[in-house]
Order: structure tokens, then sequence, then C-alpha cells
């Protein structure tokens, strides 16, 4: 796959939005990738060097066609990326495949974009229907990939560290799951999804690590579609964040539990994570974007969400969801699409606290 210089790094068309995922990275070197899609492919920026402040880029890796960019990374530091893309196939119909290519080095070129099909693969006209890929990768490197199908079910794909891919499962549910479901990897190896439905909201939950999906477990909440979030916050223990516009702001759930109010405002995406130390103590930060396109920061002690979160409403605006990661010195970083198709990078402050203050275009 070639690779090359992208021009002013301005990302134009409709494509010109923020990717979906964990598309701010951490390299095993220290540094951080930052990910976009635009009209004729993905561009990546990358730290010059360990904790910045400068970047290389944007460079272009080439894919024709694909549309909604998903980033994911594993715990071996490798970044997977999927898209959705339309395409004539042999038979001369209108099909759609969902396309995967991985960076294994930070700063090195992608690996080639490979198809791993579709739910539908025998049925091309059925699976023009499916949603856009989200992907999340196991301790051990396995990479699952779920899709919404073309009848409203939830299906998934695992890619094992040797880089063997199993056929597609169902995980059975009775219909209407929304595209954009949450999924976590949790640091026992196992993985858990939640996804609104129908029903309510749906969550499958692997037994052990690299086991089979047990689920859905249906619980009577309804979660705004489109805005669903996972982070880990305690041992083998997943939070899942969402957009309640019945109570004006956001909320989490624990499963087992009942769902807590966060307030601030409601987000218009999934929330961005980061679970990070705050002056000696253990606190979750989220960041989404606004009705009005403003970047809003909150910040809560991780679990106790009941004794509330702090949030502020930045000057800054975004398309998309903002990203959030730790840089090689342990600073939390903000990056984010503005308006003008530019992505914009801000780190923690010194000090207390957390501060954004200083944002640097690339």
């Amino acid at each position: 796959m070639r690779s090359g210089r992208g021009g002013t790094g301005t990302l134009r068309g409709p494509a010109a939005d923020a990717a979906y995922g964990n598309w701010l990275t951490l390299g095993k070197d220290g540094r951080l990738s930052l990910y976009a899609p635009a009209d004729d492919g993905v561009v990546r920026w990358t730290e010059t060097a360990v904790g910045g402040p400068a970047w290389s880029g944007p460079h272009l890796h080439p894919v024709e066609g694909m549309t909604h960019l998903t980033v994911a990374q594993g715990a071996d530091g490798y970044v997977h990326l999927l898209g959705r893309r339309e395409r004539v196939v042999a038979t001369g119909e209108r099909g759609v495949e969902i396309l995967h290519a991985i960076q294994y080095q930070t700063g090195r070129a992608l690996a080639d974009w490979r198809s791993i099909g579709n739910p539908h693969y025998k049925h091309w006209e059925q699976g023009r229907g499916i949603g856009q890929p989200t992907g999340v990768v196991a301790r051990d490197g396995t990479l699952h990939v779920l899709v919404r199908s073309s009848g409203g079910g939830l299906a998934l794909r695992r890619e094992d560290a040797n880089g063997k891919w199993r056929l597609w499962e169902s995980l059975r549910q009775g219909g209407g799951v929304d595209p954009m479901p949450a999924a976590v990897a949790l640091n026992s190896g196992r993985v858990e999804i939640g996804a609104v439905t129908d029903a309510g909201l749906a969550v499958w939950r692997q037994t052990r690590p690299g086991g089979d999906f047990e689920g859905p477990h249906t619980v009577p909440l309804h979660p705004r579609r489109g805005t669903m979030a996972a982070l880990e916050t305690g041992p083998d223990r997943a939070t899942f964040l969402w957009a309640d516009p019945a109570a004006g702001g956001g909320a989490a759930w624990r499963p087992g539990g009942w769902p807590v109010p966060l307030g601030g405002s409601v987000p218009e995406h999934p929330y961005a994570l980061l679970r990070t130390t705050l002056d000696g103590y253990d606190y979750v930060v989220v960041a989404h974007r606004d009705a009005e396109g403003h970047v809003v920061l909150g910040v809560g002690a991780t679990e106790n969400e009941a004794q509330g979160f702090w949030w502020y409403v930045l000057p800054e605006r975004c398309l998309g969801s903002p990203a959030l990661a730790h840089d090689g010195e342990g600073r939390a970083v903000m990056a984010l699409v503005a308006p003008d198709g530019r992505p914009r990078v801000a780190r923690q402050e010194p000090g207390g606290g957390l501060t954004f203050a200083r944002w640097d275009t690339l």
C-alpha cells in the first residue's frame, strides 16, 4: 500500500469528520499517532518525538470509496483500521464490504487493505443494508469486528493474533440493534459488548477469554442511539456511558446496578473516555461534542459517579467526537477535528487538576 504526503492536511468533503473509536493512539515507542478519514483514504499524523510537540504528516494511505473509518488498538500496540466500502462485485451488482488494515509500527506504512466481506457474503443485495464496523482488540491480540446486519441483528467476526479469520457469527437478538454498539476489552482477557435495541439495552459478555459470547441480557434502559461508549473502571468490570435526553445529560451504568446521571449537556456522539490519575486520585475523563458544536470536558471519580462530574464547555468546536489518550510522558491529550477540517491537539498543563490551555493545529 502506497503512503505519501497528503497536502495541507485539511480534510475535505463529506469525509471531513472524526473517525470512530480510538483514533488517537499511543505507540510502543511512546509516540502518538492521529488518524482521520479523507475522501481518498486515511490520513495520519505522528509525533516526531515522545511528548511532542512537533508532528510529521499528513501522510495519506489511499483507499478508494471507503467511509466510516473506525480505529481500534490492542495491548500489543498494533492499530487496526476498519471501514465500510460499496463497490461493484464480479456479478455486476453493487455490494458492501468491510475493509481492514493494520499499522504494526508507529509512523510506518500500513499493511495492505483487505476485505473481510460482510455477514451476508452470499447475498450481495441483502448485504447493502449492513452498518458501519466497530472494532475492539482483546488482550491476546484478537480483533473483534462488530457490524449490524441487514436484519437489524449484530454480527461478529474475529481475527486471532496470528491473522486467521473465523467465520461471521450471529450474536442473536430480536432486532433493531443500534449500528454503533460499544465494546470494551477487559484486562482479564474478556470482551463485553453493549448495544441499544428496540427492546432496551442488550449486553453480551464472554465467560472466559477467547470464548463464545453469552446473551444478550436485556435490561429496560433506553439510551440515546449512537451515543454508547464503554470503559473498564475496575478489575474485570465495565462501565457503559451514554446520552440520556430525559435527564438532560449523560448517564453511567454497570451491569447489576442502576444508571447514574452525570449531568452536563447531551452528547451528540459517543463519549471519548480516558481513565487517569489526577492529584493522586483515580478519575474518568470524558469529552464530547454538544449540540452547538462545542467540545465539552467532564471529570469524575472512577466508579463514584453519584458524587458528581465537573463539566467545562471549551471554546473549541469540533466535527464528530474528540479523542483522548495519554502521551509518552503520561499526560492526558485531547485531539479534535476543527470545523475547518484541520486536526488540533492539546496536552494536559502542569499543575493540579486537568487543564488544556494550548492548542496546536496540525
